[in-house]
C-alpha cells in the first residue's frame, strides 16, 4: 500500500493497477484517492466497468486514444472476475498499453498463478488489500479521533473493536457517531461506546456466551431477546450460537495442545484480543461438552427445517442447555 500512496502523492502512476482482497474498505479507499489522483473529476478521459462481461477491444480502443486535454486516459473495472481465469486477449491489452493510459482493477478474488495477474505485476502493480492487525486497527482508530482532536484508551478501544468488529468500514461509522456523540469533550469513554455505538450480531452472541459460562440463563435468555427485537432471525442466531461454541472447542484444543494467542489468532484469523477471550469462555466448558453442544445445533436446527420446532424455542433451548451444562 506504501506503493500506492507514494504513487498518488508524486502523481507518477503505473499502466496498470490492482487492488483486490478481503478489505472492502481499503480498496473502496485508494481506489477513489487513484481515480481523483489521476482523472480528478473529468468524465470525458474516463470509463467505468463493473462485473463480468467487459469487452477488451472497447477498453483497448478507449485506452489506446489520445487523452483529451489531460495527462491520462483511465479505465476503472470492478469485479470482473477475470483474475479467476486466463484471459490471452486481457493479457496482450497489458502490456501494450500507452504511457497515457491507466486500467484500474478492483477485484474481490485473484488466481496469483494465471497470466493476467503476471501480466499486471510486470506492467504495473498488484496490491493485495487484508483485514489489518488488532494492532493496525488500533492505530488507525486512535489516527481518526486524533483529527477531530479526540482520545481513546486501549480498554476502551478494545471494547469498541469487540462490539462492532473489524469491518474498517462499519467501524468509520461507529467513529463518526462517538465524534458526534462525545461533542466538544476530549475523551471517548466506555460509556460512550456502549451508548452509541451498534453491537453486531456476534459480539452480542459472544456475550451471551459469556452469561452462559456463569449460569446465568436469564442474562443470555434476555440478550437474545434483545437481538429479536432488533430483527435479528432466529435460525441465524442458532447459527451463530453453534458456530462460536465450535470456535471455543478449537479454541480449546490448540490452548491445550501448547499454542498461543497469536498462534491461535493466525490459525484461525480472529483477533488476539478476542482470542485472550475466547480462551477465557472455553475454560468455562469441558471438550466434550462444546462438542455436544455443536451437535445440539446443528439438531435443533435440522428440527427447525424440517417444522417439528418453533425456531424461536430453538433458540431458547440451546441457550437454556448451554447454561445448564447439558
Amino acid at each position: 500500500m506504501k506503493t500506492l500512496a507514494a504513487d498518488i502523492k508524486a502523481k507518477s502512476f503505473k499502466r496498470v493497477y490492482l487492488l483486490y482482497g478481503e478489505e472492502e474498505f481499503l480498496k473502496k479507499s485508494y481506489k477513489s484517492q487513484l481515480i481523483q489522483a489521476i482523472a480528478g473529476e473529468d468524465t470525458m478521459n474516463t470509463m467505468f466497468y463493473d462485473g463480468k462481461g467487459a469487452d477488451p477491444a472497447a477498453v483497448r480502443d478507449f485506452l489506446v486514444t489520445m487523452p483529451f486535454f489531460a495527462d491520462y486516459r483511465l479505465a476503472v473495472l470492478s469485479d470482473t472476475g477475470l483474475f479467476s481465469s486466463s484471459s490471452e486477449e486481457w493479457v496482450e491489452l497489458i502490456s501494450a498499453l500507452p504511457e497515457t493510459a491507466v486500467l484500474l482493477f478492483e477485484e474481490t478474488k485473484v488466481d496469483k498463478r494465471g497470466r493476467l495477474y503476471k501480466a499486471v505485476g510486470k506492467s504495473g502493480y498488484a496490491c493485495e488489500m487484508k483485514k489489518p492487525s488488532e494492532g493496525a486497527l488500533m492505530s488507525w482508530i486512535v489516527q481518526i479521533l486524533k483529527q477531530d482532536g479526540k482520545v481513546i484508551a486501549q480498554p476502551v478501544c478494545e471494547a469498541l473493536l469487540m462490539r462492532a468488529g473489524d469491518n474498517m468500514e462499519n467501524l468509520r461509522t461507529q467513529l463518526e457517531k462517538l465524534i458526534c456523540y462525545v461533542g466538544e469533550r476530549q475523551e471517548i469513554t466506555m460509556a460512550d461506546v456502549e451508548a452509541v455505538c451498534t453491537e453486531q450480531a456476534v459480539s452480542q452472541v459472544f456475550r451471551m456466551l459469556d452469561a452462559a459460562t456463569e449460569g446465568k440463563t436469564q442474562i443470555a435468555l434476555s440478550l437474545y431477546y434483545d437481538m429479536l427485537a432488533l430483527r435479528e432471525p432466529s435460525m441465524r442466531i442458532l447459527y451463530l450460537v453453534g458456530r462460536q461454541c465450535n470456535q471455543l472447542l478449537l479454541v480449546r484444543e490448540l490452548s491445550a495442545a501448547g499454542e498461543g494467542s497469536s498462534q491461535i489468532a493466525s490459525r484461525l484469523k480472529l483477533q488476539p484480543f478476542v482470542v485472550s477471550k475466547t480462551i477465557r469462555q472455553s475454560r468455562a466448558f469441558s471438550a466434550e461438552q462444546l462438542k455436544g453442544f455443536v451437535r445440539m445445533c446443528v439438531e435443533l436446527e435440522e428440527r427447525v427445517k424440517t417444522g417439528r420446532m418453533d425456531e424461536k424455542i430453538a433458540v431458547e433451548t440451546a441457550l437454556i442447555r448451554i447454561c445448564s451444562r447439558k
